[in-house]
């Protein structure tokens, strides 16, 4: 009878020993597959036309006397701003800078004879929506030097700027597009790895850039997000 008891007990706890070890096992597989996992990025890109131009019209006047270099300044301005307005440029969008003065004779470092004593340099600048209208006006300033009017290129200082002001309105469906091309890429390293993908485990939007298409079409912008899923896999 003890040696039918013991032999029981045996079987009972053999029994329970091997329970233990299946349980064990499932265990530890359910958490190697929960770390099996797959990152991926989708990039969505998008043209669009700059919505918002700045344009620094920069011209210096010089002499010897000072307010007279100053009504030049101003009769500029004036002729400038007519040349704009003319041309449908709301008054509201042009404002003229305080005029920079440069004595030249006080200058120590200059051991060359000057010709003249004062350079002024004034910008009036174009603020405006009008993007088009503003680059056609651009490429038509050679009508100012008709008049007389030396207008300085544009450089580091004073640089025609291209803007784009409607990010929000374009975040909702790159964000989607971005979404779906990381899910594809997943989808596709999936299948490679007689896999499927399960849930989302993490997700991260990157930063939406904008510059310049190229360096020749500022006025056309290139909008970029990438964003990072991180995928569960699934047998």
């Amino acid at each position: 009878m003890k040696t039918v008891i013991r032999i029981t007990a045996s079987v009972v706890i053999a029994l329970g020993m091997l329970a233990l070890g299946l349980c064990i096992r499932s265990g530890l597989k359910s958490i190697t597959d929960s770390r099996r996992t797959v990152e991926v990025r989708g990039l969505a890109t998008l043209e669009v036309p700059a919505n918002k131009v700045t344009w620094p019209i920069v011209f210096k006047q010089v002499g010897n006397d000072l307010p007279t270099v100053y009504n030049a300044v101003s009769e500029t301005n004036d002729a400038i701003k007519k040349f704009l307005t003319e041309n449908g440029i709301q008054p509201g969008e042009i404002s003229v800078g305080a005029p920079s003065v440069n004595d030249l004779s006080t200058d120590r470092y200059n051991t060359q004879p000057i010709p003249y004593k004062y350079s002024v340099t004034s910008v009036v600048t174009v603020s405006s929506n009008q993007v088009d209208k503003v680059h056609d006006l651009i490429n038509r300033q050679g009508e100012l030097l008709r008049q007389g009017i030396a207008i300085q290129a544009s450089d580091y200082s004073n640089p025609i700027t291209y803007d784009y002001t409607e990010l929000n309105t374009i975040k909702p469906g790159m964000i989607a597009e971005a979404t779906r091309n990381a899910r594809d890429a997943a989808k596709k390293f999936a299948e490679d790895s007689d896999s499927k993908i399960g849930k989302i485990m993490s997700a991260h939007q990157g930063q939406f850039t904008i510059s310049d298409r190229d360096a020749y079409t500022p006025y056309i912008k290139e909008v970029r997000v990438v964003t990072t899923l991180t995928y569960f896999l699934e047998d």
